[in-house]
C-alpha cells in the first residue's frame, strides 16, 4: 500500500483527532502531532472556558384552577381554538412537542409552560455554545473523543429537557474520554440524562422496562447478535432501583430486584455496574468498540482480521481508549489514501470557525443564532442526536439542501473572519488554501475559485469545496 504524504498524514491526525488544524499545525512532524492530541491528561485551551452557570430546572408551572377551563376564563386559547401551548424552540430554531402534564393527568398552566420552555431552550443554547467553543480551541484529543462519546452513547435533550443533566453527561464523557472504557461505560449506565432518556426511572422491580438493558447491549458494548432476549429481561432487572429526582438520578434499594439473574452465561445477584462489567467482560465487546471507533476515525472500511487482532491487544483487558488511539493511527490503513471520511457537520463548521479564528461565544447573539441554525439545517446540533443509534455518516451529509445551508453558513463565518491574508496575496485561491489547511485543489476546484474575487466569499466556497468537506 502506497500511503499519504507526511504532511497529509498531519492533517488527517488533525481531522481525525481534532477538529482541523489550527494555523502552524500542518508544520509539525507526525511524532509531535499524536504526542500533543495523545499526551496530555487535561487540555489546557479549553479548560480556560468556564462551564455554564443557571442550568438549574424551570420551576414547574402551577395547575390550573377549575375555573381556568370555563369559556370566560380562557384566556391562554390560541386562535385554532385548540388551546395548546407551543413546545420549546431548541437552539436551532424547530420546536419540540409541548403539552406536558401534571401526575394527576391535568394541564399545566399555559403561560408558566411556555416560560418555562423559553427557559430550558435558552439553557440549552448556552450549553451548546459553550461546547462549540471548547471545541475550536481544543488542542488536544479529548474534546473531539468527548464528542465521540456524545454519539456513542447518543441521549437528546429534546427527551431530557433538562441542561444541567446533559451537561453532567457531557463531563463525565470528557473526563473519561480518553481513560478506560469500562469506567465510562459504568458510567453511562447510571447517568441521570441517560437513565430519563431509555427511560430507566420507570424500570422497577415486578414493572419491567428493558429499553436501557437492550441499547446497552445493541448500541454500546456488544453488537447485534450478541446477545439474546433472556440476557435483555434479565438485564433489565440489573438495572431496577434508579429513580430521578430534582437534581439527578438516585438508587432507592426498595425498588431494586433483588435475587439471582443469569446474564450472558454469568448467574448472581447483579446490579447496574455488574451488567455492564458481565458485558464489556464478553469477547465480543473489544472488536465492536474498536469498530465504532474505527469507522469514525479512520475510515468506513472495516479493519482486516490481523489489524483487530493488534489493536485488541493494545486496547487490552484494561479496555484503554487512548492506548487504542495510538496503535489505530499507528497502522498502516490510517495511511491509506482512500480512508477518506466526510466531515459530519459540527467537525466541518468547528474546523472552519478555527481556521478563520472566529468564538462562537465570542459573536454576537443574532450571529450564535445563524451558527446554530446552520447547524440544525445540515442535519447536527449538539445534545440533540436524532436517536439512540447517534447520528448518520458519508454520504448522509452530502444532500444538496444540506449543501446550500453549508455554503450559507460559510458565508456568514467568512465575513466574521480577518482575511487579509487572503484579499492581500498575489494567488488568492492557494493563499484561501493554506488559510483552511489544503495543500493543492483540483483543476475543477481551481478553476471555480479563480472566479471568484470577493476574499469571503471565495473563503465560503473553498470551505464547501470536496477538498475541504472530506477528510482526505
Amino acid at each position: 500500500m502506497t500511503g499519504i504524504s507526511e504532511r497529509a498524514v498531519v492533517r488527517r491526525l488533525n481531522d481525525r483527532l481534532a477538529f482541523g488544524p489550527a494555523p502552524s499545525d500542518l508544520e509539525a512532524g507526525v511524532d509531535a502531532t499524536v504526542r500533543r492530541l495523545l499526551g496530555p491528561t487535561t487540555d489546557a485551551a479549553a479548560a480556560a472556558i468556564p462551564a455554564p452557570t443557571g442550568l438549574e430546572p424551570p420551576a414547574k408551572a402551577k395547575k390550573q384552577d377549575k375555573g381556568a377551563n370555563k369559556p370566560e376564563n380562557r384566556a391562554g386559547k390560541g386562535q385554532n381554538g385548540a388551546g395548546k401551548t407551543p413546545g420549546e424552540q431548541t437552539p436551532g430554531g424547530e420546536q419540540s412537542p409541548g403539552g406536558e402534564r401534571s401526575p394527576e393527568g391535568e394541564k399545566r398552566d399555559p403561560a408558566a409552560k411556555k416560560a418555562a420552555n423559553r427557559e430550558r431552550a435558552a439553557q440549552e443554547r448556552k450549553l451548546t455554545i459553550w461546547w462549540l467553543d471548547r471545541m475550536v480551541v481544543s488542542r488536544t484529543a479529548g474534546e473531539r473523543l468527548t464528542w465521540f462519546w456524545h454519539g456513542h452513547f447518543a441521549t437528546s435533550n429534546q427527551k431530557v429537557r433538562n441542561a444541567a443533566w446533559m451537561l453532567a453527561q457531557n463531563q463525565t464523557q470528557r473526563r473519561l474520554a480518553l481513560g478506560r472504557f469500562g469506567d465510562l461505560a459504568q458510567a453511562m449506565i447510571v447517568d441521570t440524562a441517560m437513565i430519563r432518556w431509555l427511560d430507566g426511572q420507570k424500570n422497577r422491580k415486578g414493572s419491567p422496562n428493558e429499553n436501557l438493558a437492550r441499547e446497552f447491549m445493541e448500541l454500546f458494548t456488544l453488537g447485534i447478535g450478541h446477545y439474546q432476549e433472556a440476557d435483555v429481561a434479565q438485564g433489565a432487572r440489573c438495572l431496577t432501583g434508579w429513580v430521578l429526582r430534582e437534581d439527578a438520578a438516585t438508587f432507592q434499594r426498595r425498588r431494586f430486584d433483588t435475587g439471582s439473574k443469569t446474564v450472558l452465561g454469568k448467574t448472581g445477584d447483579f446490579g447496574a455496574k455488574d451488567f455492564a462489567q458481565l458485558t464489556l467482560a464478553q469477547p465480543a465487546s473489544a472488536g465492536f468498540v474498536i469498530g465504532r471507533l474505527w469507522f469514525r476515525l479512520v475510515s468506513a472500511t472495516p479493519p482486516d482480521a490481523a489489524t483487530v487482532a493488534r489493536l485488541t491487544a493494545a486496547y487490552g483487558s484494561n479496555r484503554d481508549v487512548k492506548s487504542l488511539l495510538t496503535a489505530m493511527v499507528g497502522e498502516a490503513a490510517f495511511r491509506d489514501p482512500a480512508a477518506s471520511l466526510v466531515k459530519q457537520p459540527v467537525e466541518w463548521a468547528v474546523g472552519l470557525l478555527r481556521a478563520l479564528g472566529v468564538r462562537p461565544g465570542r459573536l454576537a447573539e443574532k450571529e450564535q443564532t445563524k451558527l446554530l441554525a446552520g447547524l440544525r439545517g445540515m442535519g447536527q446540533l449538539p445534545y440533540r442526536p436524532p436517536s439512540v443509534g447517534g447520528w448518520p455518516a458519508g454520504a448522509s451529509w452530502l444532500t444538496t439542501s444540506a449543501g446550500v445551508t453549508r455554503l450559507q453558513l460559510a458565508q456568514q463565518l467568512a465575513k466574521k473572519a480577518d482575511l487579509s491574508i487572503v484579499d492581500n496575496a498575489t494567488d488568492r485561491v492557494q493563499a484561501v488554501g493554506a488559510l483552511l489547511g489544503v495543500d493543492s485543489w483540483s483543476e475543477r476546484t481551481r478553476s471555480a475559485l479563480a472566479g471568484v474575487k470577493d476574499p469571503a466569499q471565495l473563503t465560503a466556497v473553498a470551505a464547501c469545496a470536496p477538498e475541504y468537506v472530506v477528510s482526505g
